[in-house]
């Protein structure tokens, strides 16, 4: 059985997580519980596992190195076997701490019977690189939510981001370890929580998501996460995404086929919008999306 106390999860890769844990060991200094730090470095880089090293060094904190990449579903079930207290806090190696309390705003609510998320924000000035202006903006209008407004669809809502979840319920559930590339890895797991009838409760206690990503390098994850999603949807897994109903809604209509082919002579442009726009409009980036899932399922 595992011992009173919070297990703080983060995957490392290819990031400086220094400041992170910096900041969550503050904070645990003056928990009211035991608290350790779990680094795990996913073949990370030299460089950042040169910045990352140290970290093993500190009290409270172990720092690991993967000899190879395990992606983001099978590291994340390996950090969870390796923690040694009853409560998981999983989060994002790229996050930055907003909140002083915020690991007191977690503690005051958990129970053993329920996940709790917290919610995810961006920094509020746009960023001065444009190549980081798409994921900025598509953050800020597609991800940030209040609690309430998260509560009204708790389990579609739910993100892996930023999440605490009693040991006892996670080792039913895990991570989909199928997934070996990025994407939809939180939508299977809150399906799975909903499914197993387990509670969660949407609080507003976010990680800023400080990792922005080029634009080029944002399309290619969201290229990923949708062949992801479309392996779940052959295989039967998944078909409650926004995405998946209008495919369904367009394949009862027999549509399909000529937007496959009207998407595929527009997607050059749509790209270049999104790659090159100081206020890239989401509704191209949801053409977009749409023209590479039928693209993927007529495959």
């Amino acid at each position: 059985m595992a011992e009173s106390g919070l297990s703080i999860l983060i995957p490392v890769y290819n990031y400086d997580v220094r400041p992170l844990v910096t900041a969550l060991r503050q904070q645990a200094a003056a928990a009211f519980w035991p608290v350790e730090i779990l680094c795990w470095d996913d073949a990370s880089a030299p460089e950042f596992q040169r910045l990352n090293a140290p970290l093993g060094a500190l009290q409270q904190v172990t720092y690991c190195r993967m000899p190879e990449n395990l992606g983001r579903s099978r590291i994340r079930n390996r950090l969870a076997a390796a923690a040694k207290y009853e409560y998981l806090l999983f989060m994002d190696g790229d996050s930055a701490v907003a909140h002083k309390d915020y690991l007191e705003r977690y503690r005051a609510q958990c129970t053993p019977g329920r996940l709790l998320y917290g919610g995810r924000a961006y920094q509020p000035a746009l960023p001065d690189d444009p190549q980081l202006r798409l994921h900025w903006h598509y953050g800020r209008q597609r991800e940030v939510q209040t609690a309430s407004e998260r509560q009204k669809q708790p389990y579609h809502s739910f993100m892996t981001n930023n999440f605490l979840i009693p040991k006892a319920l996670f080792e039913p559930i895990q991570f989909d370890e199928r997934l070996l590339q990025y994407g939809h890895e939180d939508t299977l797991f809150g399906l799975e929580l909903r499914e197993k009838g387990f509670p969660i409760l949407h609080l507003d206690n976010p990680l800023i998501h400080a990792g922005l990503e080029p634009g080029d390098v944002f399309l290619r994850k969201s290229v990923q996460a949708i062949e992801n999603l479309a392996f779940l949807y052959r295989e039967g897994s998944l078909r409650e995404t926004r995405l998946l109903r209008a495919y369904e809604r367009l394949s009862c209509c027999k549509l399909t086929r000529p937007l496959t082919w009207g998407l595929h002579r527009l997607e050059p442009a749509l790209k270049q919008h999104l790659l090159n726009s100081s206020t890239p409009n989401l509704r191209a980036f949801d053409l977009y999306k749409l023209g590479v899932l039928l693209r993927c399922l007529k495959q």
